[in-house]
């Protein structure tokens, strides 16, 4: 059973919109993903301090559908930071109204690695917190 909470910081929140369906009317899967790539790159370039690139999206599971109107809210938690690169827990949560009835609907794991301007590979900056 998932849980009732959130785990994480909130990093984006958003409304599914009717241009965002699929053909069966619920919003598309790769929008919602870009949505969490997007929210969970806003705690990597944090902790990076700095331009990160997305290199990976581990464990990737859709719980339930999201319908238009949804405020969708992005969850984020720096699972673990090595030399250039971050896990990131990612967790997808809505409001629907106008019941205002909390649900979790995706999660998965986004790999970060921290870039310099060029692109290149660069080294996380030192932090004492780091999981």
């Amino acid at each position: 059973m998932p849980p009732a909470q959130p785990d994480g910081e909130l990093t984006l929140q958003t409304i599914a919109m009717p241009a965002d369906t699929n053909s069966n009317g619920d919003i598309f899967g790769g929008w919602l993903m870009a949505q969490m790539d997007l929210g969970s790159s806003v705690l990597a370039r944090a902790r990076a301090q700095g331009r990160v690139a997305t290199v990976a999206v581990e464990a990737m599971t859709f719980l339930q559908p999201v319908h238009v109107g949804d405020t969708v809210s992005i969850y984020a938690r720096l699972l673990k930071a090595g030399r250039t690169s971050m896990q990131i827990e990612t967790e997808v949560w809505v409001t629907r109204q106008p019941s205002r009835e909390r649900l979790k609907m995706t999660e998965a794991r986004f790999v970060f690695v921290a870039v310099d301007e060029t692109g290149a590979k660069r080294a996380l900056p030192d932090e004492e917190h780091d999981p």
